[in-house]
């Protein structure tokens, strides 16, 4: 059997096909990079194509498969919250299926983020832009991979003509990996491949170079981001090593949302990134596999953009039409699943702390104690018009209509001038004092160069912790108080009026202790002259 691989990157497609004895007679990739891994773990001599230029008379004859993974930039939420350019992205589709209108294939099949399977139901059923190829299109689904044994909860669209119901067979036969798996085995002395069945010296190993530490600045952006972000789900942190990993993503910061941060293992203080090993053996590539990006940024970048070649396999299978009684997994295969190229690439060292960062560098953290979930939250931030600026500021309402509320000396009047702040006003004047004098050390700038690591001083997640402090202390005594007063005095500051409805309200109520005091913490900070410039 023969196969094609349009937009092969670095051959994730074409070891799983190799791997289940399809040829692959022709691979196109665009990025450089990619194509030199390709052809140093491969063996072959393809140059860069643009397959969006590529003439359909010029292809291979007698092909049995057409298989691929088009540019997911365009559909996938991590650009810009998903607000790529879809009719771009959709050029690349255009083209694969036109490859595929021409060959004719007895199977195809390509891979893309969950999104894109939506959107080509969408198209089929408006009729628009795919309609010429709607006859090719037989199946549009969304599988996890680590279904299939990957160590990862890939959750990835698969388009085209192909027999699903058997691959969906396969998942009966497949063990589960987790991340932990790849982390232990990733640390001994003799690394074994446990998804392809073999073992090599960790010396022999390349990409194992170690990750330094996360410093307590990482490693607080990182939780805030993962365990309290005001939008969207919230994550571990540090992530659970007992399941399957999260997706492997193409770009891997030290501070992310998306970074999978562990254990290190060796050092118990210590939470770090993935290495590029773990990153490649979490996407199903085998252990001799190498990485020729040049750089650590394109390594990480080239890993997680493929499709992992140990569900590959089995799409090749099923393509094949093996029966799942008849499959051998990949792990039992005899040798390894391709030979170490003789020439490694050069060691590359992952970015470390310590750098400074832009003059403007933006600050956000909700405040302790101060965030309600479902984006109601307290947030010191920082901005620049044109001098730096600190201030705290609440939000509530729904989360993708969410309102701001102006914490400022008129809002701490109102507040003052109530019969419930005579209950509380000595605590609150005792505690700012005490605050005041830590923070008058201080100013808007000085706290920007600690933040941009200019200085050494007081930083911004300090000053966050300070805040969320003396508002804990005030929401304990305020529970004193006649709830029913707190509430309308709340919902008051905020509302203009005592007895509002619509969303949001029922939380804001329910919580109300507490955010009277971060409303009176909030707007005196606002107040004071170090807040600004």
């Amino acid at each position: 059997m023969n196969a094609i691989d349009l937009y092969s990157g670095i051959g994730g497609w074409t070891l799983g096909l190799k791997l289940a004895g399809v040829d692959v007679l022709a691979s196109y990739e665009w990025w450089d990079k990619a194509i030199d891994t390709h052809n140093q773990n491969f063996g072959t001599t393809h140059s860069c194509t643009d397959v969006r230029q590529i003439d359909v008379k010029s292809l291979p004859k007698d092909i049995d498969f057409v298989v691929g993974s088009p540019p997911c930039t365009q559909f996938s939420f991590s650009n810009r919250g998903g607000s790529g350019n879809l009719n771009e992205g959709m050029k690349d589709v255009w083209k694969f299926l036109e490859v595929v209108d021409h060959i004719r294939p007895k199977y195809w099949i390509f891979e893309n983020v969950p999104r894109l399977a939506n959107i080509v139901r969408q198209e089929l059923k408006n009729g628009d832009a795919l309609d010429k190829f709607a006859h090719l299109i037989k199946v549009v689904t969304v599988v996890d991979m680590s279904e299939y044994g990957v160590p990862q909860k890939r959750r990835r669209a698969l388009v085209g003509d192909f027999p699903l119901e058997l691959l969906e067979s396969y998942r009966t036969v497949c063990v589960e990996r987790t991340l932990g798996d790849v982390l232990d085995t990733c640390r001994k002395k003799d690394v074994h491949d446990f998804l392809y069945g073999f073992s090599l010296p960790r010396d022999q190993v390349t990409e194992l170079e170690a990750e330094p530490c996360l410093d307590e600045e990482e490693a607080r952006m990182n939780r805030e981001a993962k365990s309290y972000h005001p939008v969207y789900n919230l994550m571990s942190f540090p992530d659970k090593l007992d399941r399957p990993s999260r997706t492997i993503t193409a770009t891997c910061t030290r501070v992310s949302r998306e970074s999978i941060v562990v254990p290190d293992g060796e050092n118990d203080d210590c939470v770090r990134r993935l290495n590029p090993r773990e990153r490649a053996m979490l996407q199903g590539f085998p252990i001799n596999f190498q990485f020729y990006g040049g750089s650590y940024s394109n390594k990480l970048k080239m890993i997680g953009n493929a499709i992992p070649p140990y569900f590959t396999y089995f799409l090749a299978q099923a393509l094949q039409e093996v029966e799942r009684d008849d499959l051998m997994l990949p792990e039992v295969l005899s040798g390894k699943p391709l030979e170490t190229p003789e020439q490694l690439p050069k060691v590359t060292r992952p970015d470390v702390n310590g750098r400074r960062f832009p003059v403007k560098r933006k600050f956000r953290a909700a405040l302790p104690g101060l965030r309600f979930g479902s984006g109601v939250r307290f947030e010191l931030t920082n901005s620049f018009s044109p001098d730096t600026q600190w201030a705290v500021d609440f939000y509530h309402g729904p989360s993708k209509a969410y309102k701001k509320v102006k914490l400022n000396e008129e809002l701490l009047h109102s507040i003052a001038d109530t019969p419930i702040y005579d209950t509380i006003n000595k605590l609150f004047e005792y505690e700012t004092e005490a605050l005041a004098e830590i923070l008058t050390q201080t100013s808007a700038e000085e706290l920007q160069a600690s933040w941009t690591r200019r200085s050494d001083g007081l930083g911004p997640f300090a000053v966050v912790d300070l805040l969320g402090n003396v508002s804990e202390k005030i929401t304990k005594h305020v529970r004193k108080a006649d709830s029913i007063k707190i509430e309308r005095l709340v919902l008051k500051a905020i509302y203009g009026y005592e007895n509002p409805a619509g969303n949001g309200t029922r939380k804001i109520a329910l919580n109300s202790h507490a955010i009277l005091a971060g409303l009176l913490v909030g707007a005196w900070f606002n107040t004071q002259n170090f807040s600004r410039s």
